[in-house]
């Protein structure tokens, strides 16, 4: 009678200890979450929204660095005029920033 007393009571310890060894490693996770992971989904969301609201006359900057006007926009591409003439087809997701009006002017 008393080896299962002991029993059931280093079985409890044991479960205990295991949940406890796991907690530094959730606690890692929602760190990791909070500081890393997070942040980078904000950011994603706010680039669908400035991809969303592009407009022909937007001047953009692409991931390449490419500065131009943009001339057309569809679901997937963009055309950009990067000088007098010159246009290029680029995917919509390779455009970084949207400038204010006039700055390719003060380039």
């Amino acid at each position: 009678m008393d080896f299962i007393s002991r029993a059931f009571g280093q079985g409890a310890d044991g479960a205990q200890s295991s949940i406890m060894s796991f907690l530094p490693l959730i606690l890692m996770f929602a760190v990791l979450y909070f500081i890393m992971i997070r942040p980078q989904m904000k950011r994603q969301k706010e680039h669908r929204n400035m991809l969303a609201a592009m407009a022909k006359g937007d001047e953009v900057v692409t991931n390449g660095g490419i500065v131009g006007k943009v001339t057309k926009v569809s679901d997937a591409y963009v055309g950009v005029e990067i000088a007098e003439g010159t246009e290029i087809t680029i995917q919509k997701a390779s455009v970084t920033t949207i400038l204010p009006k006039g700055t390719i002017k003060s380039l």
